[in-house]
């Protein structure tokens, strides 16, 4: 852990560690701490903040203190949790960096955590739309009336053409749409920047968007958003842009459970993979911060590799044919 850690005033002892709310502010400052010293994303943030609450109340329904667990406790708890196994795996990576947390600050003399295991996880093939399926939305969303409709077609061409992550995509600032971009400036995870490519479709539906931007406003109080929204965030949320995802399944005679945000995503990356891209120019417009995580694609797109192999392989019958 970095040294800047003890500039901070010492965290109080485990018997001082609830406010009046019954929050921990052990807890709290974990998550400064992420923050802070390690930039993590908000969403990370709120993940880990939902996983150690929920540590938390299992451990308050049996009298203990979040910070004051035993390790047979944190066993009990990861034992009993009925989530799926990457879920679990977030939970336990929470719990045990809080408890090195605890550590290192001296709140804590021994790690609970610290026999914990994680459960092994497979490598989950990505859910695929075809061409001619994303083609259908796309049909799909010009149908949709109005404003409602001009941003919804604007969020598919935008997925489906740059493979953003639906938080970079709701939290893209008006800023970036100035001027009829062909390429779009966007912070990733862990605040790194990257540029992706916007094509001539993906421009033109934004340009229509943003004719009809100002009926999503809050009267005539402007907004930095792209996509503002008259929420508490300022703009759209992730779980109302799965909403209008669904329904636009619908309509195109998809089942709403293939489509999301991230299945988009997936689909900008395997197409592009599937024309002939190469993978460390997908991994950079994707922001995968290596490029084991980009060769999934390539597990994907058994068709393609087999043409590759007849095409280009010299004892193959394509390529021997070529040569006479």
């Amino acid at each position: 852990m970095r040294a800047t850690w003890r500039s901070k005033p010492p965290l109080p002892p485990v018997s001082e560690t609830r406010t009046a709310k019954g929050a921990s502010r052990h807890l709290e400052a974990f998550l400064e701490m992420l923050a802070a010293e390690r930039g993590a994303a908000r969403l990370t943030l709120s993940s880990y903040r939902g996983d150690l609450e929920s540590l938390a109340r299992y451990l308050g329904a049996r009298e203990s203190l979040l910070e004051a667990a035993s390790a047979s406790a944190l066993h009990d708890y990861v034992a009993s949790a009925k989530v799926g196994p990457r879920t679990l795996a977030r939970r336990i990576s929470a719990i045990r960096q809080f408890y090195k947390f605890l550590l290192i600050e001296g709140v804590r003399r021994e790690d609970p955590a610290a026999g914990l295991e994680t459960p092994r996880l497979g490598r989950p093939l990505p859910k695929i739309l075809s061409e001619a399926e994303v083609g259908s939305l796309i049909e799909a969303a010009a149908t949709f009336p109005g404003e409602e409709g001009l941003r919804l077609l604007c969020i598919l061409e935008i997925l489906y053409a740059s493979g953003l992550r639906i938080s970079e995509l709701t939290s893209l600032p008006l800023a970036a749409a100035r001027g009829d971009p062909s390429v779009l400036l966007v912070r990733g995870k862990g605040g790194r920047e990257r540029t992706v490519p916007l094509g001539a479709p993906a421009r033109a539906a934004l340009a229509r968007y943003l004719a009809a931007r100002p009926r999503f406003l809050r009267g005539s109080r402007p907004s930095p958003w792209l996509f503002p929204s008259r929420g508490k965030a300022g703009h759209l949320s992730r779980q109302r842009c799965g909403q209008l995802l669904k329904a636009l399944a619908l309509a195109a005679g998809l089942s709403p459970e293939r489509l999301s945000p991230h299945v988009l995503r997936h689909a900008f990356a395997s197409h592009l993979v599937d024309h002939g891209a190469d993978l460390r120019s997908v991994q950079e417009m994707l922001g995968h911060a290596s490029i084991a995580t980009t060769e999934i694609y390539t597990h994907v797109l058994p068709d393609r590799l087999r043409r590759l192999v007849e095409e280009k392989h010299p004892l193959s019958e394509t390529a021997a044919a070529r040569r006479k």
